[in-house]
Order: structure tokens, then C-alpha cells, then sequence
């Protein structure tokens, strides 16, 4: 049989692109390994017979959802020893499609958390499934086990992520009119402003990871936490001068959230978890300059399933 062309080779791996890079990302929470998996993807997708692939889709998911398992597995170590809390790396985001809240919801920072919690294979399989409606044979398929196995994983995952995740949470214009109330009042050093947007027992986690300085431990409760963000308005912060620092609303891991910028560099990324009320409950705040390259870049990531 007469293989494809290098051009035909190439644009097929391009349609999925984007795909593959999902599956990856959700995978591992860092877009740095994500891209690493996908190239390496693309390196085994070149060298394969093609001619015997009949569906480059399911072959390219599981090139990358293996790639990505053996680099999870490698880097768990690694997390295990990290300085302070480990919180995953953000990307801007565009939630363009018509699945975008499901698919927003699959990619939040906190979820992205829960995921963490769970074994590699617990992880693929909940991602292939839930979030690429995979079925269990395909995803039997892709992680190299049988399909029993696959349910009993897809099972355990799912009872895991839903006892951590919340039921309900604010609609995204709420999202979207507290964070930019939240971003208003502290840059303003509005404490008052601060604690009517925040639970109670809000939780602020943040991600230095030894490279500056953040708390190492989690911050919680309203009257801390809004004293830590308001701060930020008023004293520096990461080394930077207030009047040298700009704050924007965009939009991060399908969701609102803030950037810090100094001249010349990102020095910060903030996003949110709200109850069904639309008040803040979890923080997460990424200061290390490792995770934050994707967002200095400035490209924005389809949150595409398909």
C-alpha cells in the first residue's frame, strides 16, 4: 500500500493538534510537558506505518495519553519533594465552542488539583473518559490495560473527583463580576471590598516553588487572606513597586482570572473557586517564573475535546 505524503502526514496531525495538546495538558497540568508530548507525538506519528493506521484520531490519542503517562509517572517524584504547594501550570485560554463551561470546568486549576490526587492510570482514564468521552474499550486501548480494569479505574476516579469537587458553583457572568471586583479592591488595598467577596473559610494556596517568595503553607480564612491581597496594592510585591505593576482580567484554565505584570515579565497568575452563591472559597495564586512562560508567551489554548 502506498503511504500518505509528508504534506497529507502533516495536516493530519495538525487537525488534531489541538486535541492531542488537551489530552496531554489535562494529563500532566503543565503546558511545557504538554507540548514536549505532543512534539514526541509527532515524532512517533512520522516514523509509524500509516498505512496501517485506520483511525489517525484514536492513534494519536494514544501515542500522546502514553507519552504523557510516562512522563507523569517520572515527574511524581518530583512534585512529592516541591517547595511549598504544588499548583498546576496556567495557560490562557479561549472558551469558543459550545461545550465551553463543561469544557472550562475540566481544565480549572481546581481541577486540575483534584486530578493530581489521583494514580496516573486513574487520571487517564478519567480524563479519556469524562472529559473525551472515550469509551472503555478505546481507553483500554490507549493505556495498555484491559477494559475490567479501565471500569474499576474510571470508577474509583470519578467517586474520588466528586467527593472533592463542589456540586454547584456560580454561573460564569458571576465569575466574572467578582473577579472584577476582586481585581478593583486589591489593587486598591481594599480590605472591606476584599472580605464581601470571600467565604468564610476561603483558602488561598500559592505556588513560589522556592524560586520567590510565597506562603508555604495554605493561607486560610477571609480576614487573612484579604489582607494578603490587598497588600499587593499597597507594598511590593515579588520585588516590584506597586507603581511599576499592572493587573489584567483574562480569562485562565476556561475561567476568570488575573495576571501580575511587571515591565518586561509576568511575576503572577490569580484564579478563583466559587460557591453557587458566586463568593470566593479557593485561590490559587502561581508566582513561579518556571509556570509562568506559557502566559508570558500570550497564546491562548482552545479548551477543544473534539
Amino acid at each position: 500500500m502506498t503511504q500518505p505524503s509528508p504534506d497529507v502526514d502533516q495536516q493530519v496531525f495538525t487537525r488534531y493538534r489541538t486535541l492531542l495538546f488537551s489530552v496531554a495538558y489535562r494529563l500532566l497540568g503543565s503546558a511545557a510537558d504538554a507540548e514536549d508530548a505532543v512534539q514526541d507525538a509527532w515524532f512517533k506519528w512520522s516514523a509509524a506505518d500509516r498505512s496501517r493506521v485506520a483511525d489517525p484520531k484514536a492513534y494519536l490519542t494514544r501515542i500522546v495519553s502514553n507519552l504523557a503517562l510516562e512522563r507523569l509517572r517520572s515527574t511524581r517524584h518530583k512534585r512529592e519533594s516541591y517547595v511549598g504547594p504544588w499548583l498546576p501550570e496556567p495557560i490562557l485560554t479561549t472558551g469558543d465552542t459550545a461545550d465551553a463551561v463543561t469544557e472550562a470546568e475540566s481544565v480549572s486549576m481546581a481541577m486540575l488539583v483534584v486530578l493530581e490526587t489521583l494514580s496516573p492510570l486513574e487520571r487517564a482514564v478519567f480524563v479519556l473518559r469524562e472529559v473525551f468521552d472515550f469509551s472503555h474499550a478505546e481507553i483500554a486501548e490507549a493505556v495498555e490495560r484491559s477494559e475490567a480494569a479501565v471500569r474499576q479505574a474510571a470508577h474509583r476516579a470519578r467517586e474520588h473527583v466528586r467527593a472533592r469537587r463542589p456540586r454547584f458553583t456560580a454561573d460564569r457572568s458571576r465569575q466574572r463580576e467578582v473577579t472584577e471586583r476582586f481585581l478593583t479592591a486589591a489593587t486598591g488595598g481594599d480590605v472591606s471590598a476584599l472580605m464581601e467577596l470571600l467565604s468564610p473559610d476561603v483558602t488561598l494556596w500559592t505556588d513560589g516553588g522556592g524560586k520567590v517568595r510565597q506562603a508555604m503553607r495554605p493561607v486560610v480564612g477571609a480576614s487573612t487572606v484579604a489582607a494578603w491581597f490587598a497588600a499587593i496594592g499597597t507594598v511590593s510585591y515579588q520585588g516590584v513597586d506597586p507603581a511599576d505593576m499592572s493587573a489584567d482580567l483574562v480569562e485562565i484554565n476556561g475561567g476568570p482570572g488575573m495576571v501580575f505584570r511587571a515591565p518586561g515579565r509576568v511575576i503572577a497568575t490569580v484564579t478563583f473557586d466559587f460557591d453557587a452563591e458566586g463568593r470566593i472559597v479557593a485561590i490559587h495564586n502561581v508566582a513561579n517564573p518556571d509556570k509562568l512562560r506559557a502566559v508570558a508567551g500570550g497564546t491562548a489554548h482552545a479548551l477543544g475535546t473534539r
